[in-house]
């Protein structure tokens, strides 16, 4: 099955910011980022600690979601070029073979760890760090997605969730 597709923005900075906030490591800075904001809270209204202590927490918890939220993923957007060009990409048994204007890369099913499916997105992912965006909108029709989506758990066994 071959599909032609060329990324937008926004669409990608939420496959992006899904990407981030689902490692683990970022899901327990966030946690333990919360849990002291909301303790410094409680702690700020019983009168026990100063307002500055509640302020920092509070700063502390904003620049971190901003980090997650926008300046990673727009960073990141802007630093790349693959998100500018046009592509065909053929699924097939065999492999998965992407082709640019610039030339072409084959990918064997064995290359992939798992994938990840989003709201627009199918995140091919080569390790827990290194994937591919493959737009859900540049299917045809819901035939073609749902034939490329079994194709998915068929070759990559593990859907990763």
């Amino acid at each position: 099955m071959v599909i032609h597709f060329q990324y937008e923005k926004k669409q990608v900075m939420s496959a992006l910011r899904h990407h981030f906030i689902s490692r683990p490591e970022i899901k327990i800075l966030l946690i333990i980022v919360n849990l002291f904001t909301i303790l410094s809270a409680i702690l700020f209204y019983m009168h026990k600690i100063q307002p500055l202590s509640f302020l920092l927490f509070s700063i502390m918890w904003f620049v971190l979601l901003l980090t997650f939220w926008t300046i990673l993923p727009l960073s990141v957007y802007k630093k790349s070029y693959t998100f500018q060009d046009r592509f065909s990409m053929d699924f097939n048994d065999n492999e998965v073979l992407l082709q640019t204007q610039r030339g072409s890369l084959a990918w064997a099913w064995n290359d992939f760890s798992s994938f990840l499916e989003t709201p627009f997105f199918f995140h091919l992912y080569f390790n827990s760090r290194a994937f591919f965006l493959v737009p859900k909108d540049a299917f045809t029709d819901l035939e073609s997605l749902q034939e490329t989506r079994n194709l998915l758990k068929r070759k990559l066994l593990k859907p990763k969730t």
